[in-house]
């Protein structure tokens, strides 16, 4: 692991000193929720896109909508519903004519998914055919309608809801799809204290506006010094360690992973976790990766991307405490190849 270059440190401090002023802004219009905050950075910091999944009335839309004025991001929100097409989001060819000439051509009118940060309220709302126009721009940043491909702004990141608790009428999102998030974002209730601070500041003086921080160049920058975080090999050893036992095709899973998980992770969630591990150890003022950095980000990073089987359902076995049990697993692996 040979040790960052001055430059490298010097772009680092930058960052971190970015991400407390961004935090800082943030709080004038968001009570708490400063994990949540901390993993919607790291996303974006990481160039991936963040599922988000609670209960109506939680400000996430207005998290959304903060964040990319403190970044300084062109912002667009979309409603997704039953009635929603893929054109509504991609845009469409239009026949424009000349008033003067009265000549006649196809006009490409552009959809609200060419922004810098994309919402996609209530992603399950709509069917997987208009889920699905979300795909190509996940992950190649670009559009193709009419066999033209149109690239997007960069930096691009879709950022979507959805509702845990409401299921009639929605379409659970394809397992492909959900694989494209970078990070599954439980937000839940704030505490007593903080819902009390939520409804003063709320229903009193009007809030503080949101002062830009960072540009989107200055994003791709930080994205960039990023990827040269290193990686320790015992580290390495425990990305794999905990996503691999969490397949139970794979031979080596214990007995309790093939009865109570249906499918687990593929290679793309040892990306993300190495990926996200490497902005966590930057904003913790750490220029490598530690166990510790997995360690907490192993919930958002997994969560979306295994399934329980009938067996735990019936035992009430949520998904957050079978990854728990596996990185306590993996934890152990790793302690005793360290020592």
């Amino acid at each position: 692991m040979t040790d960052p270059a001055p430059d490298d440190l010097a772009q680092a401090e930058l960052l971190v000193h970015a991400y407390d002023r961004v935090r800082a802004e943030l709080a004038k219009v968001i009570v708490g929720q400063e994990d949540v905050i901390e993993q919607l950075m790291i996303a974006v910091l990481a160039r991936g896109h963040c599922l988000l999944e609670g209960v109506p009335g939680l400000a996430k839309t207005l998290m959304v909508r903060s964040l990319a004025d403190a970044m300084h991001l062109s912002f667009r929100r979309i409603q997704f519903t039953p009635d929603l097409m893929p054109a509504d989001i991609t845009g469409t060819d239009i026949i424009q004519e000349d008033p003067t000439t009265g000549h006649r051509e196809l006009i490409f009118e552009k959809g609200p998914i060419f922004t810098q940060m994309l919402l996609a309220d209530e992603i399950n709302r709509t069917p997987p055919k208009t889920q699905a126009a979300l795909l190509e721009a996940m992950q190649e940043h670009s559009v193709t309608v009419g066999g033209k491909t149109y690239l997007l702004d960069e930096p691009f990141f879709v950022l979507a809801t959805q509702n845990p608790i409401e299921q009639e009428g929605t379409y659970p999102l394809p397992e492909a799809q959900r694989d494209r998030f970078l990070l599954m974002v439980k937000v839940d209730y704030p505490d007593r204290d903080q819902e009390r601070q939520i409804v003063l500041q709320t229903t009193g003086a009007a809030e503080g506006a949101i002062e830009p921080i960072l540009t989107g160049d200055q994003i791709e920058q930080c994205q960039e010094i990023v990827r040269k975080v290193p990686v320790p090999d015992h580290v390495m050893d425990m990305v794999l360690d905990l996503v691999r036992t969490a397949r139970p095709s794979d031979p080596d899973s214990p007995a309790w992973v093939k009865e109570f998980i249906e499918w687990g992770p593929g290679p793309r969630a040892c990306q993300h976790l190495v990926l996200s591990g490497k902005v966590r150890a930057l904003l913790n003022k750490r220029t490598h990766v530690t166990a510790d950095d997995i360690e907490a980000l192993a919930m958002p990073v997994l969560r979306h991307r295994l399934a329980p089987t009938f067996a735990a359902e019936a035992e009430g076995i949520a998904v957050d405490q079978l990854i728990a049990k596996l990185v306590a697993v993996a934890k152990d692996q790793h302690q005793a190849k360290v020592i």
